[in-house]
């Protein structure tokens, strides 16, 4: 997977902008502020994803435009396609982000899964180990969406009818027949959780020992992670599960059990990394996740996905710096960083982005 070229209209506070990233690697430096993650950001939006640093689709338009545009000329081992992504401003008429390939209208973004992918690596993500299981979940589920399109449409089956039970379960003693409308909620989500589950293990089955091996480069063979899935049930169980947390839903008002309320357990040395691992440790193995996130997509799709970093290198010390670089040897990776001393060691194409202009160096 490779990005050829890339075209912005009135992206945050980019007005225009056209950039051409190398074959390899390329880093995008400036200082604080300027731009460097917005457009790092633009070319995540290619995936069809939502901008992977939370905001709202109308937060990614430049004030007082309409409109944000991202046009992409994306290669593959399919051959070369042209990705357009349009996202509304808040006041424009119209929602969300639509999109585009080789001119056939896709409607909805997320519809583009697939025709690109990528794998964005940013500081926030250090927060992967000690953070909320959200996030994890989260995690695996992005990737998720790039591998198989179709599972975001079981993601959204899945939230749909839990978004209707917790509802219903607000209101519980207020409804009719409210106890055959669970009956019927619980249906749908055990109907597609079941799926979310089968994916969720057999992903983590493929990354685990991957970022396992991964860690035990980094550490020199000196800690061992080791990564684990904790579902909600057993396999096929679901519906049980849901039908015997039925009298705690009530009580809590909201569902307490399913899909949404799994993790995924990291132990290093045995002790659990959410509770006991260092910086350095955290540091590890969020780089170990994310650079086996990239290996399990190029196994299944067969071509190794385009790197985004964001400003990592400043929070990985030098042994981490030259095993990531290391790593992305010999694949498109674009990078930013304030300081572009850091690529001292490296051969690449350059830009400086200020005040959302960019320029080659």
């Amino acid at each position: 997977m490779r990005l050829n070229a890339l075209e912005l209209t009135d992206y945050r506070n980019i007005r225009t902008a056209y950039f051409e990233p190398g074959r390899e690697l390329t880093v995008v430096c400036g200082e604080n502020g300027q731009g460097k993650t917005n457009l790092l950001e633009a070319v995540w939006m290619l995936t069809g994803s939502k901008s992977f640093r939370g905001a709202k689709d109308a937060e990614l338009v430049r004030e007082g435009a309409q409109f944000a545009v991202v046009e992409g000329d994306v290669e593959a081992a399919d051959g070369e396609s042209r990705i357009r992504v349009a996202i509304a401003s808040a006041d424009s008429g119209k929602r969300g982000r639509t999109g585009k390939k080789n001119g056939v209208d896709y409607g909805r973004a997320t519809n583009l899964a697939g025709a690109f992918t990528a794998v964005v690596f940013e500081p926030g993500h250090l927060s992967l180990v000690k953070g909320s299981p959200e996030g994890r979940r989260k995690f695996i589920d992005a990737a998720l969406c790039q591998l198989y399109p179709g599972y975001l449409n079981v993601l959204r089956r899945y939230q749909r009818a839990m978004t209707q039970k917790n509802a219903l379960l607000k209101q519980f003693e207020r409804t009719p027949d409210a106890r055959a409308l669970l009956d019927v909620f619980d249906a749908s989500m055990a109907e597609a959780g079941e799926e979310m589950m089968r994916r969720r293990a057999a992903y983590l089955a493929q990354l685990a020992p991957k970022a396992e091996t991964m860690y035990d480069e980094i550490s020199s063979g000196r800690e061992t992670l080791h990564i684990t899935y904790e579902a909600t049930c057993e396999a096929g169980k679901l519906l049980d599960a849901l039908h015997e947390a039925r009298r705690r839903d009530i009580a809590a008002g909201f569902c307490t059990a399913g899909p949404h309320r799994e993790d995924m357990g990291m132990t290093i040395d045995g002790r659990d990394a959410k509770s006991f691992a260092s910086q350095g440790q955290k540091r590890s193995t969020v780089l170990s996740l994310k650079l086996a996130e990239a290996a399990v997509a190029c196994d299944v799709l067969g071509e190794h996905p385009v790197m985004l970093l964001d400003d990592v290198l400043s929070e990985l010390d030098e042994h981490r710096q030259d095993y990531l670089l290391s790593r992305i040897a010999g694949r498109q990776t674009i990078v930013t960083a304030c300081d572009p001393g850091l690529f001292e060691r490296t051969t690449g194409r350059v830009y400086r982005m200020s005040s959302g202009f960019l320029t080659g160096v």
